[in-house]
């Protein structure tokens, strides 16, 4: 009899289907939450194919993370003697994306991290305790919690393993369980305890030290050992000379997998068979379980009983038949090659602190009668109130580390996290540069009026008056951001040396502690939009100088004159956006002027040339020399300035254009840096003589009010081109819509602001 086919209905089809989407969820989970140990042959085999992955320890996990996820730094201006390195980084893979709260590291921040993960390549870092400083509302918290949450996903990833010594023992080669009731009552303690995988003839674990496999090897044997191992190559040479691998030669493995190595020494025929029962495998961080990461809180109760695991040392108490290996730990164990962080140094935390002092200054902590040793990432968040729990303490000065992490100094970065937290169709709501400035007077709470560097290189500000203020914090807070602005004198420009930017750099470490938080400016921002939702204008520079006039926080935390002076810088900015709108390039012709210019003034004057860049015939005369000097320069200029002014181009033509853009990197004229500076500073200067006239025409005023209306055909075909082709620029550059584009061009017209 046949029996009948039973056909799943579709309620089963649909069942079957969520149970195989469970079960290939489980396979993933599994596959990167438990990876399966390799026999100490395979780990070798794996140091020479994989090298530099395969010998490392905390402190280059760390390095290799933060680089895995942030880019390489780029620098604004080209590399010269007077380069710093403060370059921008984009930290949004590693604090920003995939996290519960985005932290928003702005440019000074993220330059002090960058420079401290790259001490942890070249071996400068052990022995320390790093306390990220900063006051309360500045992020620390989000910061901390967010790195090590990426810690434990790149642990997870192939590119994030670090190794560490796995046991297995195999019982058939020790003497002292050859006897029928030992192999029987060991075999019966390992079944009960199930502590992996593998069969009931070995006793298995990890060392809870998390000892590298590496350092099973004798540390006088090492070096002859990885000499015939590895290749003949630039990681050999690097492993036996860099500072970054001394760990490999100089650390010894932990007392429990000393101990086990003279247990089985005394009870094997062969010495070499402990080998075989030495595996690696990949160590998991795990910041709940407090595997591989700890973070203590305040409240935490401070533990201070060793660890022990009953079943296992039984098994090896029988085993080699007294107990010779004391399976016994500290609870630092479980962070050793990993993290130990303190959130916030109060309470509790600060006897912690106290007690990594003396671990941290000779690597070395006491398990009853045994010496532990600890190489940990020591880390902590400490407000600037707490730091009187240590920093009169004179043997704690050259173990603490002190980063940097106060409110944001970057204006950019502010914005970033008013849209975080509001959303990006917020900048809809503001004409353009209105939001930045609003950033910039929260800001500005947070800057000192008096930095040393700063006034010592502008001491007259007064000066430039139409673009920062007396205390100079607009010009700051673009130099935190990486611009130096455009606004500044060639001459002014030239004295920003390497020491002395340096230095204005370094005088923020002590800004961003008072002022308006983090927190609070989120809920000032919160408060303008609620009190600009019913306006059907956008919001104005007037509308944000009104209300940090009447908001009472930021009045009281603002430097005097500031808002004045923000809304003078304000008019230039946008004035400048006209101006650049309104203008008619001849760009081939200005491309040729430049590209000639550059080229002529590496010869004599009167000699004859054919640019190889326009292939234009060029007789070199000063009056050909002068055209580009004058409407750079300016025309009241004295010879003097004009003759140094080409002294410094042909410099650095020779020395940076021609040799490493046009010559290294096959860029063409027009895409050099000096050209494209050049480029501006030469159609600014043709862009000037051209708005006046315009703002005083009434009736170009009358045809921006009519712009897209019957009533703008009615003006001549020269004025409709000029209002559209001003209109559609500010649109297309400079992110304006039409009514916005209008309203600001009226806004310069009836302040009279036009050069």
């Amino acid at each position: 009899m046949k029996t009948k086919k039973h056909t799943l209905s579709k309620q089963e089809l649909e069942k079957n289907k969520r149970l195989n989407s469970i079960l290939e969820l489980s396979k993933n989970v599994f596959d990167r939450e438990k990876r399966k140990a390799v026999s100490f042959d395979d780990f070798l085999k794996l140091t020479i194919n994989e090298q530099r992955n395969a010998f490392r320890d905390i402190f280059q996990l760390i390095y290799d993370m933060v680089h895995y996820y942030v880019p390489k730094g780029k620098d604004d201006y080209p590399v010269s003697k007077n380069s710093i390195g403060f370059l921008k980084y984009d930290f949004s893979n590693l604090l920003e994306k995939d996290v519960d709260n985005p932290f928003f590291s702005d440019r000074l921040f993220a330059n002090r991290f960058i420079k401290l993960i790259d001490t942890f390549k070249i071996g400068t870092q052990k022995n320390r305790i790093y306390l990220f400083e900063g006051p309360p509302g500045s992020g620390k918290s989000t910061f901390l919690k967010n790195f090590l949450h990426k810690l434990e996903e790149y642990s997870k990833m192939d590119q994030g393993i670090l190794w560490k010594t796995n046991w297995q023992i195999d019982l058939s080669k020790i003497h002292n369980i050859n006897e029928l009731k030992n192999i029987k009552e060991l075999e019966t303690l390992v079944e009960e305890a199930e502590l992996s995988d593998v069969p009931s003839k070995k006793i298995t674990f990890s060392c809870p030290n998390h000892d590298h496999p590496i350092l099973q090897i004798p540390k006088k044997y090492r070096y002859e050992f990885l000499d015939k191992l590895l290749p003949n190559n630039k990681f050999k040479k690097d492993l036996f000379t860099k500072t970054e691998y001394q760990w490999v030669f100089k650390e010894e493995h932990c007392s429990i997998c000393n101990s086990l190595h003279h247990a089985l020494l005394n009870n094997i025929d062969k010495p070499e068979d402990i080998y075989q029962m030495i595996y690696a495998k990949p160590i998991l961080f795990n910041r709940q379980m407090g595997q591989g990461i700890s973070i203590f809180n305040p409240v935490d109760p401070i533990f201070t009983q060793n660890i022990r695991n009953a079943k296992l040392q039984e098994q090896l108490d029988t085993a080699f038949s007294k107990r010779i290996v004391d399976f016994v730990f500290s609870y630092l164990a479980r962070t050793n090659n990993g993290v130990y962080a303190l959130m916030d140094i109060k309470e509790n935390n600060i006897e912690r602190l106290h007690r990594l002092h003396g671990i941290i200054s000779d690597g070395v902590h006491k398990v009853d009668l045994i010496d532990e040793h600890v190489k940990s990432f020591f880390l902590g968040l400490v407000n600037p109130s707490d730091k009187q729990h240590y920093e009169n303490i004179p043997s704690f000065k050259d173990r603490i580390t002190n980063i940097k992490i106060p409110y944001i100094l970057d204006y950019n970065t502010e914005v970033a996290i008013y849209k975080n937290k509001f959303g990006k169709g917020i900048s809809k709501l503001f004409l353009p540069n209105v939001l930045e400035n609003f950033a910039k007077i929260i800001v500005a709470t947070r800057l000192n009026k008096d930095t040393k560097t700063i006034k010592s290189w502008i001491p007259n500000p007064v000066l430039y008056q139409k673009y920062t203020d007396k205390d100079l914090l607009l010009l700051k807070m673009d130099i935190y951001t990486g611009i130096i602005p455009d606004w500044l004198s060639d001459e002014d420009i030239n004295k920003l040396t390497y020491d002395v930017r340096s230095g204005i750099i370094n005088d923020s470490a002590v800004e961003g502690i008072e002022g308006v938080s983090g927190r609070q400016s989120i809920s000032i921002f919160e408060n303008l939009l609620s009190k600009c939702k019913n306006d059907k204008k956008l919001i104005s520079q007037e509308t944000i100088t009104e209300f940090a006039k009447e908001n009472e926080i930021i009045s009281k935390n603002l430097a005097t004159g500031f808002m004045e002076s923000l809304g003078r810088l304000y008019d230039y900015n946008i004035l400048q956006q006209v101006k650049e709108s309104s203008f008619y390039y001849n760009k081939e012709l200005i491309n040729n002027k430049i590209s000639d210019y550059l080229f002529a003034i590496n010869f004599e004057i009167g000699d004859e040339k054919t640019s190889p860049y326009t292939q234009n015939k060029i007789k070199i005369t000063e009056e050909f020399l002068d055209e580009i000097e004058t409407a750079i320069v300016g025309k009241t200029a004295i010879t003097n300035k004009k003759l140094e002014f080409r002294k410094e181009q042909q410099q650095r033509y020779i020395t940076y254009t021609l040799s490493q853009e046009i010559k290294l990197k096959n860029k063409k004229i027009t895409e050099t840096k000096q050209f494209e500076e050049l480029f501006d500073k030469y159609s600014r200067n043709l862009r000037d003589k051209l708005l006046g006239p315009l703002f005083k025409n009434s009736s170009f005023r009358r045809a921006i009010i009519d712009y897209g209306s019957k009533e703008f055909e009615t003006y001549d075909n020269k004025l409709k081109q000029d209002v559209e082709h001003l209109i559609k620029n500010l649109i297309k550059k400079y992110k304006y819509h039409k009514e916005s584009a209008k309203q600001i061009v009226l806004y310069l017209i009836d302040k009279k602001i036009s050069v």
